[in-house]
């Protein structure tokens, strides 16, 4: 038995935290903010049937640039040759010992987070959560056994997973998710990803780069929400390395042949014709859909957006019932990111504690696309800042560059670009920048923080870059577009 800590009043807990993902791990171990007596004074719930760390450590980030840097070795290995290294001429790739690689890296993030846990004196329970009032929590084991949790305040962190299409045929018994492509045993061969999202084209993109044939089928636009043009960069790149696309096509249904093989008929919806081909797995990346449905949300009356099925929040994260918040993927018009999902749920639980008014920044947040060639962004699309400001009030800076590492191996550069979108006249402060090209995260990144600062172009160019590198070539771009 545990003594209640005298914050809590009568309820066990201050801070009840279903979701054991990126934004609960960090919100519930931040709950050490509210007193400082030993007892336990935050509970992190999770339904998952993986480790701790939610989609990011599981099924997600984590797994997808381990794999994403596979496939840049094998980029690597065939500059390798140009550059002097002697190779023999056919090189394979083995999926069950990256897999075996990966998975133990997964397990190690899984047992830290366990142990976090653990120092930071939060309880934690594998229990799916569902609410029972705005103070009270019923927690169901795997075995079905039920535990009534109470708290202050309640914070729902459960993300988002995978969506299979419903209305073709044999889509969710044949197929797979990025829920699984992480954790087969076995190479996924000849695959089919079907959607055009950055969870589609990443997975393809590692997937041809360890030398499996791959295509993509794209229903309307690629990287929706990105912007276009840079988009654009991002699938020549990958057509241009052997990844097929089959353009403005809906699959009709899955069929699995009694080879093993599966045979999927799609439309071509510019033409109207139907085709086949088979595959050994076809990836669903169309869309997540958010966790809500067991959370019983309805008899509380917690207010969700019809048409995502994401919770309606405030600057604060609050819901429309006091004492229960939601933040990260789950919260309507939230970047569907680890990090921000991060940085929130710490400002949350200072807030909750009363030790903090600050709320999260979600302006101007970096995000990198891990396909074949990288893409970094930080601010406005070009789209974006052409519809708040008009076309005759931003400036466009924009240079192709070629970077060095690209020479020797005499590989192509076409689609390594640089955008900065700033305000007309005046300093011409920076809306918007965007990048693709090697290590695009570690570029963005930097130039991220002169976001926070209100950075312009003025200071951009008086900025000294550091050579030989491709980040130098962004302080260096001069030329609008306008200019044509």
């Amino acid at each position: 038995e545990r003594a209640t800590p005298s914050s809590c009043g009568k309820n066990d807990y201050d801070l009840l935290v279903i979701g054991g993902g990126s934004g609960g791990l960090a919100c519930s171990k931040e709950g050490e903010v509210f007193t400082d007596e030993t007892e336990c004074i935050s509970l992190c719930l999770t339904g998952t049937k993986w480790g701790l760390g939610g989609t990011c450590v599981n099924v997600g980030c984590i797994p997808k640039k381990l794999m994403h840097q596979a496939a840049l070795l094998g980029t690597a290995v065939k500059d390798a040759k140009m550059y002097g290294w002697q190779i023999p001429d056919t090189v394979s790739h083995d999926w069950p010992t990256m897999a075996e690689a990966v998975h133990n890296h997964v397990k190690s993030l899984n047992w830290g987070h366990r142990v976090q846990l653990q120092d930071k004196k939060v309880k934690y329970m594998n229990l799916k959560g569902s609410l029972v009032d705005e103070h009270t929590v019923r927690g169901l084991s795997k075995a079905g056994k039920e535990t009534i949790l109470t708290a202050k305040n309640i914070v729902i962190a459960t993300g988002g997973r995978p969506k299979y299409p419903t209305n073709i045929p044999g889509a969710a018994e044949h197929g797979i998710t990025s829920d699984d492509i992480f954790w087969l045993k076995k190479s996924p061969g000849k695959t089919l990803v079907v959607g055009a999202s950055y969870v589609a084209l990443e997975c393809a993109g590692f997937l041809k780069g360890i030398g499996l044939d791959t295509t993509v089928m794209v229903r309307s636009i690629a990287l929706r929400g990105f912007d276009q043009q840079m988009a654009g960069l991002v699938t020549d790149y990958m057509e241009a390395h052997g990844t097929r696309f089959a353009w403005k096509s809906v699959p009709n249904r899955v069929d699995k042949l009694s080879s093993g093989a599966l045979q999927v008929t799609w439309t071509d919806t510019q033409t109207g014709s139907e085709h086949k081909d088979t595959f050994d797995s076809v990836l669903w990346a169309v869309g997540r859909a958010p966790e809500t449905k067991a959370l019983g949300l309805d008899k509380l009356g917690v207010q969700l957006n019809k048409e995502t099925g994401k919770i309606v929040v405030g600057p604060d994260e609050s819901t429309s019932v006091p004492n229960i918040y939601a933040f990260g993927d789950i919260g309507e018009g939230r970047p569907e990111l680890t990090p921000t999902a991060i940085k929130a749920g710490k400002l949350l639980a200072r807030r909750l504690a009363g030790q903090s008014t600050e709320l999260m920044n979600y302006d101007n947040v970096p995000t990198t696309v891990f396909t074949p060639l990288e893409y970094s962004c930080v601010g406005l699309s070009e789209e974006e800042a052409e519809k708040r400001h008009g076309k005759d009030g931003i400036e466009i800076y924009h240079a192709f560059y070629k970077p060095l590492e690209f020479t020797v191996a005499e590989r192509d550069a076409s689609q390594c670009y640089i955008k900065v979108v700033c305000e007309q006249g005046g300093t011409g402060k920076i809306l918007g920048l965007h990048f693709t090209g090697p290590n695009a995260g570690e570029v963005a990144q930097g130039f991220a923080v002169g976001f926070q600062c209100g950075a312009t172009y003025s200071h951009l160019i008086q900025t000294v870059g550091i050579h030989p590198t491709c980040a130098e070539e962004v302080v260096k771009v001069h030329i609008t577009k306008r200019s044509g």
